[in-house]
Order: structure tokens, then C-alpha cells, then sequence
């Protein structure tokens, strides 16, 4: 799956497949799944306290860069810098609630099955 989302004023294709986990793994020592479940979790308190994101651990932050780094470099390769510095040293700012649920959207239509179930 890709999608193309606009991060300060520039395009950016993210790619969701099932190399994604293993890129992840590989370039960061870490497991997506577990990754974007505990940002989904810290977001939504974050977004229920209404403290306009100041609950957010900056971990959290980190996870969310890197998640959205190799999904960028997996959708563009040739256009996406070699480090995840390198690579938002693009932009001036972006939030993580605008692109966050839509990068776990992009994921969760990744995971969907296209084969119906054997049993009923």
C-alpha cells in the first residue's frame, strides 16, 4: 500500500508492506508493532488529558520519527536520505497527531487480509 501525504508543504509517499517490520528491525533494533501501539496509546492520553501533546515522552517522538522515516524510504527510496536526521532536516515541523493516525491507517490496510476465511 502507498499513500502520498503532504508534511510541510512537500509530498511525501509512505509505503506499508510486509517488509516494513523487518526494515525496522534491522535499522533500529526495535519491533513496529510494539512501537506504534505504545504511541497509539500515548497519543490518546495525551489527546484525553487536553494538554496539546506535552504528555508525550519524547521516546515516544523518537519512535514516531523513525516509524515514519522507514516508510518514507520504503515508499521513495532514491528521493529519501540515508539517515532519519538527514531526512527531517527537511521540514520545518510536522505533528505527529495530523500524521501519525494516517501512517496507522496506511499500516492497517497493509495488514488486511484480501482472502476470505475457510470456515465459517
Amino acid at each position: 500500500m502507498v499513500k502520498t501525504l503532504t508534511i510541510d508543504g512537500r509530498p511525501v509517499t509512505f509505503r506499508a508492506t510486509a517488509a516494513v517490520p523487518r526494515l525496522y528491525r534491522i535499522k533500529f533494533r526495535r519491533d513496529i508493532m510494539q512501537d506504534m501501539d505504545a504511541i497509539q496509546k500515548a497519543l490518546k492520553k495525551a489527546e484525553e488529558s487536553d494538554d496539546s501533546g506535552s504528555n508525550i515522552p519524547p521516546s515516544m517522538l523518537d519512535m514516531f520519527e523513525n516509524i515514519a522515516y522507514i516508510m518514507a524510504r520504503h515508499g521513495d527510496p532514491e528521493n529519501t536520505p540515508a539517515s532519519p536526521d538527514e531526512w527531517l532536516e527537511q521540514f520545518n515541523t510536522f505533528s505527529i497527531y495530523e500524521i501519525f493516525p494516517q501512517i496507522l491507517d496506511l499500516w492497517g490496510l497493509n495488514m488486511e487480509t484480501q482472502a476470505a476465511p475457510k470456515k465459517k
